[in-house]
């Protein structure tokens, strides 16, 4: 009965918030898990090792893609039974799902060992860096099945209103982290290694705790014997396929535009590359925490057909995230160079070409929202083949276009102009595909 009196509130702009703030504030901290380890490595080991996190980052990406999908895709399936009051099959359909996630965790750790040195020793790096990047991803790969059930119990924990929790879980994951970072690369001398080791274990907070909470049968969702329904596996990954496209591609993207720098500028292009990469995952975390929030409330209110809520949730979200994209992109334009300063010190090369770099890449803020709330919106109303259109089409063909374009013709800003350019492309679909589909869903 508790979650059916938030799920009956009122939309308000308030209810909102008070449903997706929590959720915000988590993947925000949960975006530092990353910048955390770039600012010790860039600051205690040197710009190389912070070219290295960047250069691993496809293949982390990877393994991770598989399990988003089936977090976001399942957690669709599941609130949308939860809201057609088929409780007991929903929590059997969770437990399976969690399984699913643990077998493919240990696939893919065993395949990223397997592939590692390959992948490394094909893109012609220089010694340093290519040993970096063994060293960090071969201890990374170590925390793989814990990342994976951080991913889905981050998502699940929301939707059981359990949003304060996995904010807790990710501050407290968070702060182990930077504590960790410090005692092993600063302490211990444990070098690269000691960052990779020190985030798998603040991944692993949420992992333990979703273990715990999720066995306990007062919880919204919990444990129960599964059940293999293929049908629920499939829809899952339908839904979820947007999601996983997203990873799988920006994986292939940061790969395009690692050798794109490399091939105009250096290694140090590479650096400069990860630093804006933070301040555009710190934003984006902001728009997609919202998401992540309100994705439980669009599935339910599908699932009861209530076109009313639905369509007010719609319309509040768009202001919302209309105020959220004016106040990142002024801050990231006033904060530039203090921003970059912490990764980078002004005679280093790489703070010049982050510095410029940045803000260009700014300018993508003003339409990265709109499109990743657009993307998660589907997926919520369970429709992931256009959910995955808008995913696929704005994270591979209109930054594929726009990387092998623009640099030709302006250089280095074009690599910085490529993703603004991506996402004002995105943003005309997202638009279009929401007038089209608004009939059918009444939002």
């Amino acid at each position: 009965m508790e979650k059916q009196n938030v799920y009956e509130k009122p939309v308000t702009l308030g209810n909102i918030l008070k449903f997706a703030v929590p959720t915000i504030a988590m993947t925000v901290f949960m975006s530092f898990y990353t910048m955390v380890d770039g600012l010790f490595v860039s600051n205690l080991i040197g710009t190389e090792a912070l070219s290295a996190i960047n250069l691993t980052a496809p293949v982390i990406q990877l393994v991770t893609a598989i399990s988003t999908m089936l977090a976001t895709g399942g957690s669709a399936v599941i609130m949308k039974k939860m809201g057609e009051q088929k409780t007991d099959e929903a929590k059997e359909d969770f437990t399976f799902l969690i399984l699913v996630n643990v077998i493919v965790g240990i696939v893919m750790c065993a395949v990223g060992y397997l592939a590692m040195d390959r992948i490394f020793a094909g893109m012609k790096l220089s010694p340093a860096v290519e040993g970096y990047c063994v060293e960090y991803l071969s201890r990374y790969l170590l925390f793989t099945v814990p990342i994976l059930l951080m991913n889905n119990f981050t998502l699940y924990m929301i939707a059981s209103e359990k949003a304060t929790l996995s904010l807790v879980c990710s501050v407290t994951g968070g702060v182990l982290n930077m504590a960790l970072d410090y005692v092993f690369i600063a302490g211990l001398d444990l070098g690269i290694s000691g960052a990779a080791v020190a985030t798998g274990l603040g991944y692993s907070v949420t992992a333990v705790a979703g273990l715990i909470v999720f066995s306990r049968r007062k919880s919204l969702l919990h444990f129960k014997k599964p059940v293999f329904r293929f049908r629920v596996l499939a829809n899952a990954a339908t839904n979820g396929c947007s999601e996983m496209a997203t990873a799988l591609v920006t994986g292939i993207i940061t790969m395009m535009f690692n050798w794109t720098m490399l091939r105009y500028v250096g290694e140090d292009g590479v650096a400069a590359v990860t630093i804006i990469m933070y301040v555009l995952m710190f934003a984006s975390s902001l728009y997609t925490g919202y998401s992540y929030g309100v994705a439980p409330m669009l599935s339910f209110y599908y699932g009861e057909q209530n076109h009313h809520k639905l369509r007010k949730l719609v319309s509040l979200s768009m202001q919302v995230i209309t105020v959220i994209s004016a106040v990142t992109v002024a801050a990231s334009f006033l904060l530039t160079e203090p921003l970059v300063s912490v990764f980078a010190r002004p005679d280093n090369p790489v703070y010049g070409l982050a510095v410029t770099g940045n803000r260009i890449c700014t300018i993508a803020l003003l339409f990265i929202g709109f499109n990743i709330f657009a993307s998660g919106m589907f997926t919520a109303l369970s429709n992931g083949v256009v959910s995955a259109v808008l995913a696929f089409s704005r994270s591979f063909v209109f930054m594929l276009l726009t990387m092998l374009t623009l640099p030709l013709f302006l250089g280095v800003n074009g690599i910085w102009l490529a993703t603004p350019a991506a996402e004002l492309m995105a943003l005309s679909l997202s638009v279009s595909l929401m007038l089209k589909y608004k009939k059918r869903y009444g939002y």
